[in-house]
């Protein structure tokens, strides 16, 4: 019986770095492909000024969520509804609507939309929203003043029937 007596090779070399490399390059890929995919997309002009103004705009969220005001959309085709109502349920005496469209990834396909008042509580508005993930920011106000200011996430598939 022979035995080999050769030991590590120039090949077991070459082996074992193409193994780490190419467990090292699937990791980082695996990482990318799950940021892109599921980040919240939250962006801010200046990071230093957001980080100034958290606490005040955290405390008048709180303010606005003790009122009770709440907002529902639906967007069927190209139009776009807000309904907001009291926490009686009743339509909340609001002037004007404003909702911003923004990508959870990405600027290109952001959008405002200002709404009309079609009723008490009722505003609508005819513009096309491409399929996929939207977050939208709706920004209600009465003489002037912002009474509802709230963020929701949504998919355009929750409205298909």
């Amino acid at each position: 019986m022979k035995t080999s007596t050769q030991g590590f090779t120039g090949l077991h070399v070459l082996l074992a770095t193409s193994a780490f490399f190419a467990v090292v390059i699937a990791v980082n890929a695996t990482m990318a492909f799950y940021a892109a995919s599921s980040w919240s997309g939250i962006v801010v002009e200046n990071t230093y000024v957001a980080s100034q103004e958290f606490n005040t705009r955290a405390a008048a969220m709180k303010a606005m969520a003790a009122s009770g005001v709440e907002g529902a959309l639906v967007v069927k085709g190209i139009q776009i509804r807000y309904d907001i109502h009291d926490k009686a349920g009743t339509p909340a005496i609001i002037d004007d609507v404003t909702l911003n469209f923004k990508r959870p990834v990405g600027d290109h396909e952001d959008f405002r939309v200002t709404l009309r008042k079609t009723g008490e509580g009722r505003f609508e508005a005819d513009h096309q929203v491409v399929a996929g993930d939207w977050i939208v920011e709706a920004i209600s106000r009465m003489n002037g003043a912002v009474v509802m200011h709230e963020a929701k996430r949504f998919d355009t598939a929750e409205f298909r029937q």
